[in-house]
């Protein structure tokens, strides 16, 4: 019954909507068919009626297939628009056809006129919800003046704007000619004036833009507006609170905003159903996913929170954070930190069985796609066979939930790390259609800021030391959320997920990498050495793709995907292997990583992960180099080094 409900509970506002845009088409034909027919002295004989019926009902296939139902209307981008436009467009398509096969007697304007109405009745529609949506944020936000009306200003305000804290009212700059004139309508005053105008416009912050100003001018402004009595804030780009230190922890401020999208809120009855009141073991608790769900576990309030990790020193830093979180919180729960190695099938067996384990987070991988590409055997035991080795205690013992963590990498992989997680992904899913006493799913999402592995921690690092920022490549893109987010999104998985379920995340737009580095450096209260400021402070280098990687990163592997009881989760309905073909790849898998064959595991993941398509790998690099030929890499220059044998491009 509480399934029936909540399938209703998801689906009644899609239905809804479809049911609106099917009254919107019906009462844009009716008055498409007035206007050209100069009023309303006409009828809707049998002939019109199934000529309407077959354009209804072909634009409700038409609607479904564009995803208009799926995109939550106040985050509605511009593909969302176009995929109003393409529908309405082949809604009028569908009439003019219709009414030539009936011979309903429409006359041949209707539906062009009939197009017009229903582009501005169904997309308008969505248009004021989303700018309702938007005003009713507007009140909430905190009035705020930036000071500096030049490129790091407008590039601040754009990302205000956009943003759920700050509202931009006023900007001040001391260049004469920028004063009293106007940015997307808001007025630049004389910094002389600021008190009034702050008092004016009931402005609670100034927050300074000027990376272009020496540090030193900057400090002066910066301590003259304090003295005022006013609340300064230097942030040259986007909504966080940096106070001019240049603190590793203000970075926190800055992955909630270079994400493009609203935070992903989390449904507390989803998290609560798998975690409150059960054992719940979570492997790789010390990386940077696996310790944010324990904290987030632990928030929860399990029966008993065991963390498995194989480095000694990150699950003493976890162990030692939840051990002060709950003696600050005063109602300590159990947790218990294990040292071992999810490969050890007999180890896993033990603590599940041990502590009676009910739901299982399989956070631990290689995820370093260079070290992975050069240690193929090891990530591919680490990745796959431990997977296995966990699922198989896991289903011996009784577990009632499983969650995989898994990546945007595994779709298509060109590289070892992708195909790695691919396979561990297929190797569960035959777990979920094999056996019944363990529920398994996975969950698949893109970088995560902040992680071990993020650009940003590399990059501030390469700005602290006065640069260059390495970019691999100046199109390069990736989806990013942050590790709350990530975390959050794994454990509602558990509640969610059917056997063999993949969920990914609606991550919004893609992120280019280049354009991030710039960011963060006028971040950081820098500028950019380029041809257009050969002054600038830090340089920008242009590395190459390293081996397996590539451009873009995708989500899905196919079109098949559908909603789930969050508005922001989807499932993903992909291909499977052949039980007994996979049985045997995995068979073959494990004796060539015993005998540490880099070469056939490598071509065992070929045959497994049927998109697999690996670019200037290390394994050819490796194979090239032992039969004295230059590495063949498919487009790709690889250079040898001849110390390490590493390949760069």
């Amino acid at each position: 019954m509480k399934r029936l409900l909540r399938s209703v509970q998801k689906n009644y506002k899609p239905a809804l909507m479809l049911l609106h845009d099917l009254l919107m088409l019906s009462v844009a034909f009716m008055a498409a068919m007035s206007i050209r027919l100069n009023g309303v002295g006409w009828a809707l004989e049998s002939e019109m009626l199934i000529c309407l019926g077959l354009t209804l009902a072909s634009s409700s296939f038409i609607f479904l297939r564009l995803g208009l139902y799926r995109t939550v209307i106040r985050y509605m981008g511009q593909q969302a628009l176009v995929a109003v436009l393409q529908g309405v467009t082949a809604s009028a398509v569908v009439l003019a056809v219709a009414s030539y096969l009936t011979y309903a007697g429409v006359p041949r304007s209707v539906p062009v006129i009939y197009w017009c109405f229903a582009l501005i009745a169904v997309g308008g529609s969505r248009w004021l919800v989303r700018v309702y949506y938007q005003m009713a944020m507007e009140i909430h936000k905190t009035r705020v003046a930036i000071y500096g009306a030049g490129t790091a200003g407008l590039q601040l305000y754009k990302a205000l704007v956009h943003g759920e804290i700050y509202k931009p009212v006023a900007f001040f700059d001391d260049n004469a000619s920028k004063q009293k004139t106007l940015i997307d309508g808001v007025l630049v005053y004389n910094p002389a004036n600021i008190l009034d105008v702050v008092a004016e416009r009931d402005i609670s912050e100034v927050l300074l833009a000027m990376p272009g100003v020496p540090k030193r001018r900057r400090r002066e402004i910066t301590r003259a507006l304090r003295e005022r009595g006013l609340v300064v804030k230097v942030i040259p780009g986007l909504e966080e609170l940096v106070d001019g230190a240049g603190r590793s922890s203000d970075l926190s401020q800055i992955y909630e905003n270079v994400l493009g999208r609203a935070p992903v809120e989390p449904e507390s009855s989803l998290i609560a159903s798998s975690i409150s009141g059960k054992v719940v073991l979570v492997t790789g608790a010390g990386g940077s996913i696996g310790s944010e769900l324990c904290r987030q576990i632990a928030h929860w309030r399990p029966a008993h929170l065991v963390m498995l990790e194989n480095s000694e020193y990150s699950l003493y830093q976890i162990e030692r954070e939840l051990y002060q979180q709950q003696q600050d919180e005063g109602d300590p729960i159990m947790v218990t930190a294990l040292l071992g190695d999810v490969r050890d099938r007999g180890r896993m067996a033990e603590i599940i069985d041990s502590f009676s384990v009910q739901t299982i987070y399989h956070a631990a991988a290689y995820k370093h796609v260079p070290l992975v590409e050069q240690n193929v055997v090891l990530g591919t035991d680490n990745n796959v066979l431990g997977t296995l080795s966990v699922l198989e205690a896991a289903e011996a013992c009784g577990v009632e939930q499983f969650v995989l963590v898994s990546t945007d990498k595994a779709v298509r992989p060109t590289n070892v790390m992708g195909a790695t997680k691919r396979l561990a992904e297929l190797i569960c899913q035959d777990f979920g259609r094999r056996f019944s006493r363990t529920r398994i799913c996975m969950v698949r999402f893109g970088n995560v800021l902040g992680s071990s592995g993020s650009v940003i921690p590399l990059f501030t690092d390469q700005i602290n030391a006065g640069g260059p920022v390495t970019v691999t490549h100046p199109k390069v893109t990736r989806y990013f959320m942050t590790i709350p987010e990530a975390a959050q999104l794994v454990l509602q998985a558990g509640s969610m997920g059917r056997n063999g379920d993949v969920f990914v995340l609606d991550m919004g737009e893609p992120v280019r990498i280049y354009d991030l580095a710039r960011r963060l450096i006028q971040i950081m209260g820098h500028t950019v050495r380029d041809e257009e400021n050969t002054e600038g402070d830090i340089e920008i280098q242009i590395t190459g793709l390293r081996p397996g990687e590539k451009l873009y990163e995708e989500l899905l592997l196919g079109d098949s995907v559908s909603g789930t009881d969050h508005p922001m989760i989807m499932r993903a309905e992909e291909e499977r292997l052949d039980s007994e073909q996979l049985q045997a790849l995995i068979a073959d898998m494990r004796d060539a990583c015993n005998r540490y064959d880099c070469t056939e595991v490598h071509q065992l993941l070929q045959r497994a992960v049927r998109d697999y398509n690996p670019r200037h790998s290390m394994v050819d690099v490796v194979w090239s180099r032992q039969q004295g030929e230059a590495p063949v890499t498919k487009g790709a220059e690889v250079k040898l080094l001849p110390v390490s044998g590493e390949a760069v491009k």
